[in-house]
């Protein structure tokens, strides 16, 4: 049962993330492979915030959304010299700065080390560390960011998100600024990404710089153009095809010595024959 409650959590907290990302890349167009650096200020924030000054989970998260907000900000306004795949170069590149700031400013993060004994939420004598009751939060969270992205996307602001993923120069031409929408979104984004941060950062109580390399980054922009770009349902389905496919790839019965790398071989084959017959993922509205 803890297994299952565990997957359920991991579930939860890539579905924030996705749904961060499928804003950025699905509804705009813009190609960021960054999101694991924001997802990493956030963990980071609340790691900090809880070790070091006892602050309650909470606040914290606030306050990891406001650094992560700032941050983006200026990492966006960067990325808005770019276009199309020089935008995509552009994002790697930052992800790699983030990882290797959390990876050297050890007087901070405490470097490769990382920082343990982060606590368990709490909230009006409300104690979040048994595994279900903290499933229990992960999902009102994830409620929460599922909803307000649909708003987002339902509203005039999501149109205009729309308009310029399909023809930005055309939207220019109607006297629309595309560079705040780009830079809010973005903004948008990388703060609901910083909460998945938090969330997994109180659940694993500790945090390092490997959680949120690049390769982080691409898994989650596997995961949305697998369950559909611009589908808030298919990145859903996305998120809980690739995190329970591995698990469930354990167990099949692969022979002891080599189970590892044919789980790793099957599962690739299976994501290859997805995107080769289904290129516009499950529930896709939008092609890369």
């Amino acid at each position: 049962m803890d297994y299952l409650i565990h997957i359920a959590i991991l579930i939860g907290i890539y579905s924030i993330l996705a749904l961060s990302l499928n804003l950025i890349v699905g509804y705009t167009g813009l190609l960021s492979i960054t999101q694991a650096a924001f997802y990493g200020i956030g963990a980071y924030a609340t790691a900090i915030l809880l070790t070091s000054f006892g602050m309650n989970f909470f606040l914290s998260i606030i306050v990891g959304m406001i650094i992560t907000g700032v941050v983006s900000l200026a990492i966006g306004y960067v990325l808005s010299k770019f276009d199309g795949d020089y935008f995509a170069l552009g994002s790697f590149g930052f992800n790699i700065i983030v990882y290797s700031i959390f990876l050297n400013w050890q007087s901070l993060t405490r470097g490769p080390l990382g920082i343990p004994g982060i606590s368990k939420p709490s909230l009006f004598g409300l104690d979040f560390g048994e595994n279900i009751i903290f499933l229990i939060l992960v999902i009102i969270f994830a409620l929460a960011v599922y909803f307000t992205s649909r708003f987002i996307t339902n509203s005039s602001f999501g149109r205009v998100l729309k308009a310029i993923r399909e023809d930005e120069k055309a939207i220019e031409v109607f006297g629309y600024n595309t560079l705040f929408f780009k830079l809010t979104i973005f903004a948008i984004g990388a703060m609901i990404a910083s909460i998945a941060g938090a969330l997994f950062a109180s659940y694993i109580t500790y945090v390092d710089p490997t959680s949120f390399a690049l390769s982080e980054s691409i898994f989650i922009l596997a995961i949305i153009i697998l369950g559909g770009l611009a589908n808030n349902k298919g990145v859903v389905l996305g998120v809980v095809c690739l995190v329970i496919l591995p698990e469930a790839l354990r167990f099949v019965g692969f022979p002891s010595d080599i189970a590892a790398q044919m789980r790793q071989v099957t599962y690739g084959l299976i994501l290859i024959l997805l995107m080769l017959y289904r290129p516009q993922g499950l529930l896709g509205e939008y092609k890369l």
